[in-house]
């Protein structure tokens, strides 16, 4: 229950924040608070500490300008420490991590006088393993000795310019410079470069590692013990929650949740429980570690029951390599009929339905991967065990130095194991179904195929591991809602359905901006003729003095329009590729704080995210409505399904992912109070269409110049 004594810490932070601070309330902030204070002061629990109430989620829209970091973080700090859990805050980027962390907590600390701890939850993977870079300058310094004869796959492929990286990391870390994340590293690193000194959870072996007491991952593990507010990430909590919750965060029962940018939670949360694997790839990798395994062995060789498990192991890799072989051709032939069609990059399964002929081979794939998975395991087990026995007559560092690459196997049988489980299990007629689908991936010399399945929707799989599992839970963006509604969210997260929904008022003068169609915008169905459009009007459109942003749907669409657009105008643009996304948008600054004129081309990606205030963006071209590509597999399925249930896939899925693209896409212009500008649509189907007034009225109320 909300008790008196609450309310009243909760309205005497926010007073004490505004007045430290000299701010003014903001409405949308109060009602933000005020429903978040109702949804989560509602929460009851047994004297277990568990909750038995119901309506514990709330979803509230909340855009730019409304103030909702503390707005959320306010009431849902003092709350979740009254009934005794943790606040877990989870963003989908980096940069607002980040931001909550070194900006926004230590303000509300100071300013609001509340007493409480924070800390940063990241994922193993942005931290560096210490053992696998001691091992790798190890192999490389050794490899540089001239003395030592090498065969040539023994030589790492490492770079001179790597190894300079990797030694300053050591030194960095001698003398405490730096702690071992990968964020905090003061130069950035290519992800190749990472990927061979970060580990995951199956090549980790823990508190029994010798570097353990040094370890980065683990000393930042410590905090999540004693903190009161975890401030973490969408791709953790779902890892969590698919180790059964409670494994890296505090267990959903005794977490209060926080999801901001939520409306990237369901694409999160289908990507997480996707499966994948390239063909021609595994094959290759189930031969080299078949080659691999003698030269392992021969280091952990007497390591508990391990050799009675190896001497199994190449009969295991051989059956699935010949399996994957046979089927191949198979596969191939369905591939190259997207190869014939230039408007698929896919090869979907109707229905997620596979032909007779592949059924059996999937079941038998399963098998021989569920087989290879079970005996790597226990040679997991075995080894791991080893670690601790005082006696075993291995010594640890070698067993130390081939674990990794051990449970790399692991995970990678068991990752093919789920996949052709996927396939060989037909879908339950009353449970939504899957999408099954091939990409050929070009592969140098050759195609390789990958076999592709994923949840269509991740409403079920939120809602049995999330949402009828926590305490409490509130989801916030500034694009929740699509056409006024809040049912497309509803049925692509699966809050439930006694979840409170709200959308809180924007504090922006939406009349100081236009939105325009202009009368020589044609329509974009026609491509030919729409490129063509915007050729010849965009000269006249845009003002050569001013910052301006112009967003494509297709690449292919943005690249022809530059490439015919006149020498003067070119030179003014940047366009979306050619640099980094920071890159394009730093130079784009500099350009309009030395009084020039510039104009970003860019794709979907410039279309949330960005943030251009005041002069960086006084004119937003939206070069046609944003509907999805026509090829992506997981929406045809579901788009599939929906017509299947006697559903319209257009109008229920198709015109509310437009509406929420488009709002996104307009949000670009008014960044704070003082903004002002145009938007421009270059699409006449908004006008034309019968869907184009739902897609205008779902809009905030801009001035409307339509021609």
């Amino acid at each position: 229950m909300l008790t008196d004594a609450v309310k009243l810490q909760i309205q005497t932070a926010y007073r004490q924040f505004l007045q430290n601070r000299e701010l003014n309330a903001r409405y949308g902030q109060k009602l933000m608070i005020a429903e978040i204070a109702r949804t989560l002061g509602g929460i009851e629990l047994n004297d277990e500490g568990e909750r038995e109430s119901r309506g514990h989620v709330c979803v509230i829209e909340a855009g730019t300008g409304t103030g909702k970091t503390v707005g959320y973080l306010l009431p849902a700090l003092i709350i979740a420490k009254a009934l005794g859990k943790k606040l877990v805050v989870s963003t989908a980027t980096v940069a607002l991590q980040e931001q909550v962390v070194n900006k926004d907590l230590p303000e509300l600390k100071r300013h609001s006088e509340l007493s409480f701890s924070f800390t940063l939850a990241k994922g193993r993977g942005r931290y560096v393993c210490l053992s696998k870079l001691d091992n790798l300058l190890s192999t490389i310094h050794e490899g540089l000795d001239p003395t030592r004869p090498l065969y040539e796959d023994e030589l790492p492929a490492v770079d001179e310019r790597a190894v300079k990286i990797y030694d300053s990391m050591v030194d960095a870390l001698a003398q405490n410079r730096w702690d071992g994340e990968r964020d905090s590293w003061p130069d950035g690193i290519e992800q190749e470069d990472w990927q061979r000194v970060t580990t995951d959870h199956r090549q980790c072996t823990g508190r029994r590692c010798s570097n353990v007491s040094v370890c980065s991952f683990f000393r930042a593990r410590e905090a999540l013990h004693t903190a009161d507010c975890i401030v973490t990430n969408h791709d953790l909590v779902l890892a969590d929650l698919a180790l059964g919750g409670g494994a890296i965060l505090p267990s959903p029962e005794d977490s209060i949740y926080v999801f901001d940018e939520g409306h990237q939670l369901p694409t999160k949360a289908l990507n997480h429980f996707a499966h994948h694997s390239r063909v021609v790839s595994t094959v290759r990798w189930l031969d080299q570690c078949n080659k691999a395994l003698g030269t392992m062995l021969g280091h952990i060789s007497g390591a508990g029951n391990v050799d009675r498990f190896a001497e199994q192991l190449p009969a295991a890799l051989m059956d699935c390599k010949q399996r994957l072989e046979q089927l191949h051709p198979a596969l191939d032939a369905l591939a190259q009929e997207v190869a014939l069609d230039d408007r698929q990059s896919h090869y979907r399964f109707p229905g997620g339905q596979l032909p007779e002929s592949l059924v059996l081979p999937s079941v038998e794939l399963h098998r021989g991967f569920d087989r290879l998975s079970d005996l790597l395991d226990k040679m997991v087990a075995e080894v791991s065990e080893a670690m601790e026995d005082a006696h075993c007559p291995v010594p640890k560092v070698d067993l130390e130095q081939h674990y990794p690459a051990l449970g790399a196997w692991q995970a990678r049988a068991e990752a093919n194991r789920e996949l052709w489980f996927s396939y060989a299990t037909p879908d339950d007629k009353d449970e939504v179904p899957r999408a099954r689908w091939l990409t050929p991936v070009d592969a140098g010399a050759s195609i390789d195929i990958e076999v592709c399945s994923s949840p269509i929707l991740a409403a079920g799989t939120l809602a049995k591991s999330l949402w009828y599992r926590c305490c409490g839970a509130v989801v916030t963006s500034a694009t929740l809602a699509a056409l006024g509604r809040f049912d497309r969210f509803q049925m692509r997260a699966g809050t439930p359905k006694d979840s409170h929904y709200a959308q809180m008022p924007s504090p922006f003068d939406f009349s100081q901006a236009s939105l325009e169609v202009p009368a020589w915008a044609v329509e974009a169905g026609d491509a030919l003729r729409h490129t063509e459009s915007l050729i010849t009007g965009l000269p006249d459109l845009l003002d050569p003095g001013e910052g301006s942003l112009v967003l494509f749907s297709s690449r292919r669409q943005m690249l022809d329009v530059y490439d015919q657009l006149p020498d003067e105008w070119r030179e003014r643009i940047l366009v979306q590729g050619d640099k980094s996304k920071q890159a394009m948008l730093d130079t784009h600054r500099e350009r309009i704080d030395a009084g020039q004129g510039s104009v970003l081309f860019g794709l979907a990606s410039f279309a949330e995210g960005v943030d251009l205030p005041g002069d960086y963006c006084r004119h937003v071209v939206i070069a046609k409505l944003p509907f999805s590509v026509p090829d992506d597999p997981i929406e045809a399925a579901l788009a599939e399904w929906v017509e299947a249930r006697g559903g319209n896939a257009f109008m229920e899925i198709t015109v509310p992912d437009a509406s929420l693209r488009l709002i996104q896409a307009c949000g670009r212009l008014l960044r704070n109070e003082s903004d002002s500008g145009t938007i421009t649509l270059l699409d006449r189907r908004v006008v034309t269409k019968r869907y184009g007034k739902a897609l205008l009225n779902s809009l905030p109320p801009f001035k409307r110049v339509i021609a």
